[in-house]
């Protein structure tokens, strides 16, 4: 079972360690002790736990984008795998955003990808569809 300590939590949902630890002391998010005695959180917890602060954030506004990458990278944690005989669907939460991933059912399990576990998204794409919002 993947386990995260404190400060990796904090990072991957986008808070502070002591946001993550106040969370933790008021019940709100269950932690354990690892083997050196630090306090973590089990990913499959941390995976549904981001997946309920997602849900709630606000949708922010599109900002004026000052860069531009031939490729964007989401980390996230893996909240769930879907497999058949052949094929796998990948459901990432990176932040607030849920990112989905087919891909071969041998490609997930040469990964050992589960939910809790860390992973990327690496996004590159030469078809995007592109809308705008309302004035």
């Amino acid at each position: 079972m993947t386990r995260f300590r404190i400060k990796q939590a904090a990072e991957l949902l986008g808070v502070s360690d002591d946001t993550l630890r106040r969370w933790a002391d008021s019940g709100r998010l269950e932690t354990t002790v690892d083997a050196a005695g630090r306090r973590a959180v089990e990913g499959t917890v941390l995976a549904r736990f981001a997946e309920e602060l997602a849900a709630q954030a606000p949708i922010e506004e599109p900002r004026r984008i000052t860069g531009r990458s031939a490729r964007n990278r989401f980390t996230g944690l893996v909240t769930k795998v879907t497999k058949d005989t052949v094929m796998a669907q990948v459901e990432l939460q990176a932040g607030p955003f849920r990112v989905v991933s087919l891909m071969s059912r041998e490609a997930a399990d040469e990964l050992k990808l589960a939910p809790g576990v860390l992973a990327v998204a690496v996004v590159k794409s030469t078809n995007v569809v592109v809308e705008t919002p309302d004035a």
